[in-house]
């Protein structure tokens, strides 16, 4: 009887994106839809449907949203603007949402941050206010953009 030296299948492909620590994906940086996309189908569990989500809010809410990954993380900026408005994070048990501006948004986001206008929200499993993050997002995007 031959036997098979063939490695058994696994439950990620080969060249799946490797998750960082605390699970959030390890994505080439780059700019445009693509890489967005790639991120967001690595984010591991229910985080990938939200952040699915999330990329539809921001579609939706700033047509022609400019769109890039960077340090691992997806970035969203105005169409007309360079800089960003908000970045993502995958993280073990959440997602965290920074709003660069956070301070000038009504009412802020609750996380605050080292830095001082940064506002995060951090996104659990089950509990995303889809209404409440899409009104900071129209307001986020109509303020001067961070340049990083």
């Amino acid at each position: 009887m031959a036997r098979s030296t063939s490695k058994p299948a696994t439950a990620e492909p080969a060249d799946a994106p490797k998750l960082l620590a605390g699970g959030n994906p390890q994505i080439p940086k780059g700019e445009g839809d693509a890489p967005v996309q790639a991120y967001i189908a690595a984010m591991p569990g229910w985080k990938s449907g939200v952040g699915r989500r999330i990329d539809e809010i921001v579609e939706r809410e700033v047509p022609g949203v400019r769109k890039a990954v960077k340090w691992n993380s997806p970035f969203y900026g105005p169409p007309d603007q360079e800089g960003w408005f908000l970045n993502l994070h995958c993280f073990t048990r959440y997602i965290k949402a920074a709003f660069f501006r956070g301070t000038s948004l009504k009412p802020e986001p609750p996380g605050k941050s080292k830095h001082p206008e940064v506002r995060y929200l951090d996104i659990y499993e089950g509990d995303f206010d889809e209404d409440r993050f899409a009104d900071w997002v129209r307001q986020a995007s109509r303020l001067p953009a961070e340049k990083m």
